[in-house]
């Protein structure tokens, strides 16, 4: 099925088609200047939005829209990720150039964006909820009122923490039992994956799906990305089990000198025990020992885990707040954790 025909023009002489490999560069570019205004700093490479391009699930040709200036400038890109078994909540995410912000690049897409996410409705369950989501760093003006123009709601803050590594952070402490190890793909693929997804069943926006779908598409995210280092992949073991994990990357993409943790995640057996203090920790200390000057991470402002308030306890502080939006394509069930 393909989207409704749109009812919206763009600018004279400016054409739009799906994105492929050969345009990356462009994309990059463009994600970047963004970034460089609504962040401050680049936020892309052409390394990691290759490997996002390339899932398997994710079709260029079905679920992504550019559009181009006649003189062929990359200036405006939309794409809708609907992969999972139970897509209740497809993800709408795009950009316009600022030189080229209302000429209507923006609406186009993103109304191309809705009649796309509509397609989610026949790929779940018909007592199913589905609504589509998009979002916008809160200091962006233009890209709220586009939201706010397209019918969306906010319902939820998301924040972006921070703590500086000037000396020596303190060494964790380890709940009686507990040792740690790093990651071993062939050994531990699956067993981490099946902890991960069991440590965020309480999260925001958490939709159970079948291992046979899920597993290989975090596969391909998180081990196939060009920046996975297993080294910082680390696994808190209660015999042969994991307990929790702390999964790191070097660098974040906006800053090279920021360590970035992806993933902390304690199992409901074991919280309320200081695993989650000491994951943490154990992250400032290795990033610390390897020269990085900060710690990031991101974290749903109203964590139903609490995870906000022990980030903030740790001495972290929120550098940056990113809103989520939605809207309603069909009432029904929440199958979503909310």
């Amino acid at each position: 099925m393909q989207p409704a025909p749109l009812d919206i023009a763009l600018p004279p002489g400016f054409t739009v088609r799906p994105v492929t490999l050969d345009d990356l560069e462009a994309a990059v570019d463009l994600f970047n200047t963004c970034s460089l205004i609504q962040m401050g700093m680049p936020d892309f490479t052409v390394e990691s939005l290759r490997n996002e391009w390339s899932e398997p699930s994710f079709s260029l040709e079905h679920s992504t829209r550019a559009v181009f200036t006649p003189e062929g400038r990359l200036v405006g890109y939309v794409e809708v990720n609907d992969a999972g078994a139970t897509p209740v909540h497809p993800w709408v995410w795009g950009r316009v150039h600022p030189d080229y912000e209302n000429r209507n690049i923006g609406t186009y897409l993103m109304q191309w964006g809705e009649e796309r996410a509509r397609e989610a409705i026949a790929k779940v369950p018909e007592h199913a909820r589905v609504a589509m989501a998009s979002g916008s760093f809160s200091t962006h003006e233009p890209t709220k009122r586009l939201l706010h123009d397209r019918g969306m709601t906010l319902i939820r803050h998301f924040y972006t923490m921070k703590i500086d590594l000037d000396e020596a952070p303190p060494e964790p402490e380890w709940p009686e039992g507990i040792t740690l190890r790093t990651f071993n793909r062939e050994q531990d693929a699956e067993a981490l994956f099946r902890a991960q997804r069991d440590s965020f069943q309480d999260h925001f926006g958490y939709v159970e799906e079948p291992f046979e779908t899920a597993f290989p598409r975090w596969e391909h995210y998180r081990l196939n990305d060009p920046e996975h280092d297993p080294t910082l992949y680390f696994l808190a073991m209660d015999g042969e089990e994991i307990a929790g994990m702390l999964l790191c990357r070097a660098h974040s993409h906006e800053d090279p000198e920021m360590g970035w943790i992806d993933i902390l995640g304690v199992r409901r057996p074991w919280r309320k025990r200081g695993l989650g203090m000491a994951l943490l920790r154990h992250g400032f200390v290795e990033f610390y020992r390897r020269g990085r000057k900060s710690a990031g991470l991101g974290v749903d402002a109203s964590s139903l885990t609490g995870a906000t308030r022990l980030y903030e306890s740790a001495g972290m502080s929120v550098l940056r707040q990113f809103d989520l939006y939605e809207k309603e394509l069909r009432r029904g069930e929440e199958l979503a954790m909310h």
